[in-house]
């Protein structure tokens, strides 16, 4: 599992003009789901996104995490996050999971960072989606599951 973490003052997601998902203060998360990927990457993932210390303290240092400040997560899916560009100019996305067992564990990932006291927003899985952000810092963390 790969996700892109971006510590936010505000994002929210449009799907067909309406708004979808929008949050103050927080994470905004692109979620991608690997073939082959385990509840274990979810609960990883999970554990390390609503823990990772990325928001700063009161002597400006990076030593809190969302839940700290009362903070929010967006979730997005994102499979492109899983392209192969090694050959050729055109992204593969064989590493992709396939699309109900990748929406399964999303949901999976949105209900245990929920678990974690956090109010989370979604996009919508498989949606086109319009994602709008404003980037704190700017603050941008790749993870990986780590398989």
């Amino acid at each position: 599992m790969k996700a892109v973490i971006q510590r936010v003052s505000g994002a929210r997601v449009l799907i067909a003009g309406r708004v979808a998902g929008e949050i103050g203060k927080g994470s905004l998360i692109f979620a991608g789901i690997e073939k082959g990927d385990t509840i274990e990457d979810v609960t990883y993932m999970a554990g390390k996104i609503a823990r990772l210390r990325i928001f700063e303290d009161d002597s400006g240092r990076m030593n809190k995490a969302v839940r700290d400040i009362g903070g929010e997560i967006l979730v997005v899916s994102q499979f492109t996050l899983l392209a192969d560009c090694r050959k050729g100019n055109r992204p593969s996305f064989d590493g992709a999971e396939d699309p109900e067992k990748a929406k399964a564990m999303y949901i999976r990932l949105v209900g245990q960072l929920r678990e974690e006291g956090i109010r989370v927003s979604t996009g919508e899985f498989a949606a086109h989606m319009e994602v709008f952000l404003i980037n704190d810092g700017p603050v941008t963390i790749l993870l990986d599951s780590g398989r």
